[in-house]
């Protein structure tokens, strides 16, 4: 006898499936392994509630890597997370269009090593709880590039990226920051 599919099922897979043809389109694959520098990867865990995807972030310490490779996974909506107080304080969702269309946002504007960057600046009221969390630095960076992958939609912002051309864009900025910080010049 089959068990009846619940209602929101089709919609929770359709979401995870259309970003993962989205993602497909953007992958780098092992393409920078070769590469002898200080690496690290960042998970964006992602999942599907309420007919949105959400993006699972901590509110934790950020360190400073030479490499970050991310690599977007999906976590099935059921999910309780069990952190180690010691390493993680909380845990909250993030609808993932809010890093395209914010209410509260700022950016600044500064200049490394001879190129102009722009920080993001995300404050977000998580409903659940009435806290206010600020989203930033690499997170905010690529939180603002799997929204930009996935839901191919313009922000209300402005982006170092050409929307036209993503994945070089993205690419390039990357890697002129991996070139600057090896230079023994």
């Amino acid at each position: 006898m089959s068990r009846p599919v619940p209602p929101q099922e089709p919609v929770r897979n359709s979401l995870i499936d259309d970003a993962k043809v989205c993602l497909r389109k953007h992958d780098v694959g092992s393409k920078y392994s070769h590469l002898s520098y200080n690496k690290c990867s960042v998970l964006l865990p992602l999942l599907a509630k309420g007919g949105k995807l959400h993006l699972l972030l901590t509110l934790r310490s950020e360190k400073k890597y030479t490499l970050v490779t991310p690599v977007v996974g999906f976590i099935n909506h059921n999910f309780k997370a069990q952190p180690n107080p010691d390493e993680v304080k909380r845990v909250f969702l993030v609808p993932l269009d809010y890093f395209l269309h914010p209410r509260v946002y700022r950016q600044n504007r500064f200049t490394f090593s001879g190129h102009s960057l722009i920080a993001h600046f995300f404050e977000y009221m998580n409903p659940e709880d009435g806290v206010t969390y600020q989203i930033k630095g690499m997170t905010a960076r690529l939180a603002v590039l799997v929204a930009l992958i996935i839901l191919e939609k313009k922000p209300t912002f402005e982006v170092e990226y050409n929307l036209n051309d993503l994945i070089s864009s993205s690419k390039e900025f990357f890697l002129k920051f991996l070139k600057h910080n090896t230079s023994k010049l």
